[in-house]
């Protein structure tokens, strides 16, 4: 597939662009774009910072040679390193490659253009597919298992808390007293039991099981275990006058990225302190006065970027002793089937 165009629209890209390239301006600079896909993103921050390497980093081993291919053509490939890992292995792949210290860290969450379209994946349930699910075929979990292994209140668990679905617990419900007689090998079964299960007058727009697949996913992908693993990592290697940018798609996403930029914005003092020490100062200034959503323009262009939450923070000074603990033991991998 050649035509990355059709099928990769970086979101926000001009903005993603000024938030990054400021902290990429020096010789040796280093950023790692920690979501690559198709090098959308990666591309323009090489372009636009002619002295920095990047290094990209992609869990999907398709998506990854694809970038690779592209950033070659672009004749940008001298200073790209590809690495093949889920990003929360952040500060393995440093040490891997070398590098002590970057100067901008970027993350586009959620699914790739790819992911969507390719339809053999069981992302979408837009399309009938297997339900698979992963963003690294590697692992062992997929979506059909997660629907046959897990317990009726493991799976309302994952429904209501990763997909904010209202009827969690009777789909859960439904899902494990026909799995026995019926089990659920593709999305449009799925699709179709879930449909059952919503009453219509409670049915959001779009398709009732959107929520139900957005669940899934995140559960068997570990995403928000792994998101709230790799800022820490993130933070802890930024240099001074470093910049850690984020793009979310889904509420929980976005809670997480926020909750975590706001540890560094803040003084870390009781309240009502008249004076702040310099070493209980904040370490984070906030590069977009909250989050950055696309405007009707950029929405008619790509409507992926209808629910984009953009957030980006710069490391004005070197992060506290006390705080970098907290990010490291906050960074701990912890054990996943699927492969967190």
């Amino acid at each position: 597939m050649n035509d990355y165009a059709t099928i990769h629209q970086p979101v926000l890209l001009e903005r993603c662009v000024e938030l990054v390239a400021p902290a990429l301006d020096h010789d040796g600079a280093v950023a790692v774009d920690c979501t690559l896909g198709l090098a959308g993103h990666t591309i323009a921050f090489l372009k636009a910072s002619p002295r920095a390497r990047l290094i990209g980093i992609d869990r999907d081993a398709q998506a990854l040679a694809m970038a690779t291919e592209r950033v070659r053509a672009e004749g940008l490939a001298d200073r790209f390193t590809p690495v093949h890992a889920a990003f929360d292995a952040f500060s393995q792949v440093l040490d891997d490659v070398g590098v002590r210290r970057v100067d901008a860290v970027f993350m586009d969450l959620g699914l790739s253009s790819l992911q969507i379209d390719e339809t053999e994946r069981g992302f979408s349930y837009s399309h009938d597919a297997p339900l698979d699910m992963r963003m690294d075929v590697s692992q062992p979990l997929t979506a059909e298992r997660v629907l046959a292994e897990y317990d009726e209140p493991a799976l309302t668990r994952i429904f209501r808390t990763y997909g904010e679905e209202r009827y969690a617990r009777q789909i859960a419900r439904r899902i494990v007293q026909r799995r026995d007689r019926e089990p659920l090998h593709t999305s449009a079964q799925l699709s179709a039991l879930v449909d059952e299960v919503i009453p219509q007058a409670h049915r959001p727009a779009g398709n009732p099981a959107k929520r139900v697949f957005q669940a899934l996913r995140i559960e068997v992908n570990g995403e928000l275990d792994k998101l709230a693993s790799t800022l820490p990592q993130a933070a802890n290697r930024l240099a001074v006058g470093g910049r850690l940018v984020v793009e979310s798609y889904h509420s929980l996403e976005d809670k997480t990225v926020k909750t975590f930029m706001a540890q560094g914005l803040a003084a870390d003092v009781p309240p009502g302190l008249p004076v702040i020490p310099p070493d209980a100062q904040p370490f984070f200034r906030d590069l977009t006065r909250g989050a950055v959503k696309a405007d009707e323009g950029e929405i008619a262009h790509n409507p992926r970027s209808a629910s984009v939450r953009l957030r980006g923070v710069e490391l004005t000074r070197p992060i506290p002793q006390r705080w970098r603990r907290t990010f490291a033991s906050a960074a701990e991998p912890r054990h996943y089937e699927g492969g967190r």
